[in-house]
C-alpha cells in the first residue's frame, strides 16, 4: 500500500512554468512506476508523463512532450513533474499514480491503470 500527496499546483500565466511534487508514503517507494495524469473541466482523465523504478526510462503524452519533464528522487520517496511553456489548455486537476506491473507486462502499459492514485493538485494557466 502507497499514500500519495501532491503539491505544487497554483496558478501560472502561458510561457510560465510550475513544478508539481508528489510526496509516498512507505518504504517501498522505488518497486513502483509512477506517473502523471490530468483532468480537465468536462474531459476524461488523461495521461501526461511516466517514469521506470529507478528513473532510467521516461514517457510522455504528445501533448506535453518537449515541455515537461518527469523526474524522480528515490531517497526522497518523491517523483517531479516540472511544466514548463504552459499553454491555457494545461488546465487540469493534475494527480499522481503510482503502479506495480504484473510480471511479464509492459510497465508503460500497466500504468495506463494505475493501482494507486493521489488526491489531486489543481493547475490553472491564465492567457
Amino acid at each position: 500500500q502507497v499514500q500519495l500527496v501532491e503539491s505544487g499546483g497554483g496558478l501560472a500565466q502561458a510561457g510560465g512554468s510550475l513544478r508539481l511534487s508528489c510526496a509516498a508514503s512507505g518504504r517501498t517507494f522505488s518497486s513502483y512506476v509512477m506517473g502523471w495524469f490530468r483532468q480537465a473541466p468536462g474531459k476524461e482523465r488523461e495521461f501526461v508523463a511516466g517514469i521506470s523504478w529507478r528513473g532510467s526510462s521516461t514517457y510522455y503524452a504528445d501533448s506535453v512532450k518537449g515541455r515537461f519533464t518527469v523526474s524522480r528522487d528515490n531517497a526522497k520517496n518523491t517523483v517531479y513533474l516540472q511544466m514548463d511553456i504552459l499553454k491555457p489548455e494545461d488546465t487540469a486537476v493534475y494527480y499522481c499514480a503510482a503502479d506495480s506491473p504484473p510480471y511479464g507486462t509492459s510497465w508503460t502499459v500497466s500504468l495506463r491503470n494505475p493501482d494507486y492514485w493521489g488526491q489531486g493538485t489543481q493547475v490553472t494557466v491564465s492567457s
